[in-house]
């Protein structure tokens, strides 16, 4: 089954939480149909800002967007102006009120949605994607991971005939609930067709209980940088070594 389901939804309610948060009741449809739109524009607008993640929190007449970001100095530009355009951009998706929090990702080599991008990205830049994809492992595992996997499929180097290949070092333990496994799938639009990029990696194994509902060290504030905190969402402790 860990071979065949998303790992992050396959891991929701025991160490992952949701990243839309909200009671729609009888309005369930029109918010999420409403959440999609929020995404898909966000995806769009902020291509080229490292985005990992977008968690959504939902009020009576509120909407907070928490975009967690490696590069939160291009969402916010100077002075907090392109924070304040992005607002009012939102804000005509939706008839509420939109407050916009940046979260920094300390450390982009452990989140499979950035390096999946960085290997798509260099895919379509005509970098060989052998070498994009052994240098983003030696990253991942030089910044701590306990494995990564990494598949590409299409017209690798402009083949007639699409395949796949997989790169693997370490361990990604995909049936085992507890471990921290971080998945992502990003498309690399090349001239000979699409290349699939999806990466899995595997952060450590939680013990004991963890806080699914996404809580960062500055929500509640709009951020005009970086912020020094982690989020609980993010700790994890590696198994201890029974050799």
């Amino acid at each position: 089954m860990g071979q065949k389901v998303n790992p992050i939804s396959n891991r929701l309610g025991v160490i992952r939480g949701w990243d839309s948060n909200w009671y729609g009741g009888k309005k369930y449809g029109d918010n999420l149909l409403e959440d999609a739109k929020l995404r898909k524009y966000l995806e769009v607008r902020l291509a080229k800002s490292s985005v990992s993640r977008i968690v959504i929190e939902r009020t009576l007449k509120l909407i907070t967007i928490t975009i967690c970001t490696s590069r939160p100095g291009l969402i916010i530009g100077k002075g907090g102006a392109d924070v304040d355009k992005l607002k009012k951009e939102l804000m005509k998706i939706t008839d509420k009120d939109v407050q916009i929090n940046i979260f920094e990702v300390k450390r982009p080599e452990l989140d499979a949605q950035i390096v999946a991008a960085n290997i798509a990205r260099q895919i379509e830049g005509k970098i060989a994607y052998r070498r994009a994809v052994k240098m983003a492992v030696q990253s991942t595992m030089r910044s701590g991971a306990e494995g990564i996997k990494v598949q590409v499929s299409g017209r690798l180097n402009g083949a007639e005939m699409a395949r796949s290949e997989m790169f693997k070092e370490g361990r990604t333990p995909l049936h085992t609930l507890r471990a921290d496994i971080d998945y992502a799938l990003v498309e690399a639009h090349t001239k000979v067709g699409v290349v699939g990029v999806k990466v899995w990696i595997c952060r450590g194994e939680v013990y004991g209980k963890r806080e699914l509902a996404p809580v960062f060290a500055n929500s509640g504030k709009e951020s005009r940088g970086g912020n020094n905190g982690a989020p609980r969402g993010n700790r994890f402790r590696k198994p201890k070594n029974n050799r």
